[in-house]
């Protein structure tokens, strides 16, 4: 199987099921140890620290970038020295590989 972060996100328009708790968990051993998945399996969570202010804007304009190239997209919480970084894809309700593949080439930055 291809590593996630090489993998290209998928459109989805919904009509598919969200992964189950087992095909979530397994997903999350290929990232890095700090992503956690929600109780009810349905976001996948990252909390990031930084130096300052200008270190935080070049990692979520970094972040941006990939959201945009994957047209998959996480929902943010910024400040000065933080960002927590939440997927989900709301369109199932759920979690899709769109989500991991994100958060893998998130590892990367």
């Amino acid at each position: 199987m291809k590593e996630l972060s090489a993998r290209k996100c998928v459109p989805c328009e919904g009509g598919v099921p969200p992964l189950t708790p087992a095909q979530a968990k397994l997903l999350r051993k290929q990232l890095h140890e700090d992503w956690q998945i929600a109780e009810d399996s349905k976001s996948l969570k990252r909390s990031l620290k930084f130096k300052d202010f200008y270190r935080t804007m070049s990692f979520v304009n970094a972040l941006a970038h990939v959201a945009n190239t994957e047209d998959h997209h996480p929902d943010l919480s910024v400040g000065y020295n933080y960002c927590h970084v939440t997927f989900s894809t709301h369109s199932i309700g759920g979690l899709s590989e769109n989500d991991f593949i994100c958060a893998a080439k998130l590892d990367r930055l």
